[in-house]
C-alpha cells in the first residue's frame, strides 16, 4: 500500500503509564508531560496526535495515534529498537552497575597496553569532566558504562586519535566475546577541547554484538530497500541495512531525512533523533529537551510537505528519559506511536497497543512479507481505513 515508510524515532520520548514502572522504581515518570508542562509550542505533533496520549484536548488531528508498552525486560535504546523490528532478547544482556570486573580490566590494559581509569557507571560528560585532565597527563582511557549494557572507552583526540580509539574498542569487543560476557555495545567516544570545556564529538562509533533475526533481516532477504540515519545501524551491528547514514545532532538528522522525502527511493527509512536522550534526558535538563522538541515541531512541517501519496510516517520513541525524574537513568514508560500519511483525511486514536513489535508486524505487511518473527500484531488493517 504504501511505497515508502518512514520510521522516526524520538529518542526517550516516552508518555507515561507503564504497568511494570514499579519494577525499576519509575512510578510517575511522564517525559513527555513533565517537559512541556504549560508553556509550549508543538503544534504540528498536537495535530497528529501526540499530546492527545497524555490527556490533552487538541481537535482536527490528522492519522492514526495511540499509546504503546514495551515488553522487554529493560529500558534501553538497543532493546527498545530490537522491539520495534519484532525481536525482544528474554534474556538482558550483561549489566555493570558497579563497573567492569578488575580481570577484565586488566586484560584490556596488558591488550591496549594502555591503563584504565574510571570503570564505574556514569554519564558520558561527567567522568569526561572528572577525569579528562588525569587522561590528558597520563594517556590512560577512559572506561565507564551506564545502565545500558555498554562499555565506553572516552579519549581526547589530542591524546589518542579516533582511528586508534577505533582500533582499542575492537580489541576490548573481541577480548570481551572471549572471554563469554554478553555486553551489548562497546563504544568508542572521541572528545575534544581543553580542562572545563570538553566537548564529545560526533565520531561516536559502536562496536555491537549481532542483533537477533529482526524485520530488518526479512525486509532484506525479500528484496526491499533498507535505510538508516543515526545511531540504528551501529544498534543494529549493520546487519541487513543498505544504506547507512550518519549524522551530527537532530537538525542534522531532519535535514537528512527532509531530503530523503525530497528524493526518490523505496523501502525502509529507519532513523533515530538521539539529542533528546544523550543531550537533554540523562542530564535532566527540562528546557533544553522542551527546545528540542519544539525545533523537531518545527522542521515537520517541511519534512510533510515533500510526503508523496504513498508514504507513511510512524513517529515513536524506544523507552522514556524524564528530564525531571530522579537520578540520570532512562525510565520504564509506554511510547507514542504517530502515524500519518498525505492520504489519511482525519485523527483516531486507537487502543493501547502491547508492544513496539506491531510496528514490524505492519511493516512487514505493507510490504506484503510473512511475519516469521513470531512477535507483533499488524495495525494495516486500520491503515486501509485511514
Amino acid at each position: 500500500m504504501f511505497n515508502r515508510v518512514f520510521l522516526v524515532v524520538l529518542d526517550s520520548l516516552g508518555i507515561g503509564g507503564a504497568k511494570d514502572a514499579y519494577k525499576f522504581g519509575d512510578e510517575g515518570a511522564n517525559t513527555l508531560l513533565h517537559t512541556i508542562k504549560e508553556n509550549y509550542n508543538l503544534d504540528v505533533l498536537e495535530k497528529l496526535g501526540l499530546t492527545r496520549l497524555i490527556g490533552k484536548e487538541e481537535d482536527n488531528t490528522r492519522g492514526l495515534y495511540m499509546r504503546c508498552s514495551t515488553q522487554n525486560p529493560v529500558k534501553d535504546s538497543l532493546n527498545g529498537h530490537y522491539e520495534m523490528m519484532g525481536a525482544i532478547m528474554p534474556k538482558p544482556y550483561d549489566l555493570f552497575p558497579e563497573g567492569f570486573p578488575l580481570e577484565l580490566i586488566s586484560k584490556i590494559q596488558h591488550a591496549i597496553n594502555r591503563e584504565v581509569i574510571g570503570n564505574v557507571a556514569s554519564d558520558g560528560m561527567q567522568i569526561i569532566n572528572d577525569l579528562g585532565e588525569m587522561h590528558i597527563k597520563s594517556g590512560a582511557v577512559i572506561v565507564y558504562t551506564s545502565s545500558d549494557s555498554v562499555l565506553q572507552v572516552a579519549a581526547h583526540e589530542d591524546i589518542i586519535s579516533v582511528e586508534e580509539l577505533y582500533n582499542i574498542c575492537k580489541i576490548i569487543r573481541k577480548i570481551i566475546d572471549d572471554e563469554g560476557y554478553k555486553i551489548a555495545r562497546v563504544i568508542a567516544r572521541p572528545f575534544t577541547g581543553k580542562v572545563g570545556a570538553f566537548q564529545r564529538t560526533s565520531k561516536r562509533r559502536d562496536f555491537a554484538l549481532d542483533p537477533p533475526i529482526n524485520t530488518l533481516d526479512l525486509l532484506d532477504r525479500n528484496g526491499i530497500n533498507t535505510i538508516t540515519i543515526g545511531k540504528i545501524s551501529d544498534m543494529f551491528n549493520n546487519k541487513s541495512i543498505n544504506v547507512k547514514i550518519k549524522t551530527n545532532g537532530n537538525i542534522d538528522t531532519m535535514m537528512k531525512l527532509i531530503d530523503f522525502a525530497k528524493g526518490k527511493f523505496s523501502g525502509l527509512l529507519f532513523a533515530n533523533f538521539n539529542d533528546f536522550d544523550s543531550l537533554y534526558g540523562h542530564r535532566r535538563d527540562r528546557e533544553g529537551y522542551l527546545k528540542a522538541l519544539e525545533e523537531f515541531n518545527y522542521y515537520l512541517p517541511i519534512f510533510i510537505k515533500n510526503l508523496k501519496k504513498d508514504d507513511l510516517v510512524i513517529i515513536t520513541a524506544d523507552h522514556g528519559c524524564d528530564p525531571t525524574y530522579k537520578g540520570s537513568d532512562h525510565t520504564r514508560e509506554m511510547v507514542p506511536i504517530l502515524i500519518y500519511s498525505p492520504i489519511f483525511k482525519k485523527g483516531k486514536m486507537l487502543s493501547d497497543r502491547e508492544t513496539l513489535a506491531d510496528i514490524g508486524a505492519t511493516i512487514l505487511d505493507n510490504f506484503n512479507i510473512k511475519n516469521d518473527l513470531g512477535l507483533g500484531t499488524s495495525i494495516f488493517d486500520e491503515l486501509r481505513k485511514g
